[in-house]
């Protein structure tokens, strides 16, 4: 039998609340972003891997290495208010070292809802806002999952 591998394995000598990523902090000006939750792909530098970091509860990794010759990846599990989240984060660098392309894939579908909803929240009232589904778009769809 095969079980889901965003639920974590439930072992809390596993977590790491004290993981930040150098590439978070090397962005390329054009850093491009590609994800589960977002409507689009959003292009510039944003402080939302600052805020994203604090929504996991923890984090569980399962992968996190350098690939090829300009990548990254990063495959974990999480918590966020209380649903299970898995993400597999894809980091491509440009010859100049900065992080340039950046794809997250979150699952499953009602943490992705209420990833977006979260985001789109704190986004509210700026250019990034259009990229997160709004909480009353995120309950319909979190109803139909």
């Amino acid at each position: 039998m095969t079980t889901t591998t965003y639920l974590g394995s439930g072992d809390a000598s596993r977590h790491r609340h004290d993981y930040r990523p150098d590439w978070l902090d090397n962005l390329a000006d054009d850093v491009t972003i590609e994800s589960s939750v977002l409507t689009g792909i959003a292009e510039g530098r944003t402080r939302s891997g600052q805020y994203s970091g604090l929504l996991y509860d923890d984090k569980e990794f399962n992968y996190v290495a350098a690939y090829a010759d300009h990548g990254f990846v990063e495959d974990y599990t999480s918590m966020v208010r209380g649903e299970p989240i898995g993400s597999v984060v894809v980091i491509h660098f440009n010859e100049a070292g900065q992080t340039a392309r950046i794809v997250v894939n979150h699952r499953p579908p009602r943490s992705v809802l209420l990833w977006s909803q979260l985001m789109g929240e704190y986004f509210a009232g700026t250019r990034y806002a259009q990229y997160f589904v709004s909480h009353d778009a995120a309950e319909a769809l979190y109803q139909a999952t």
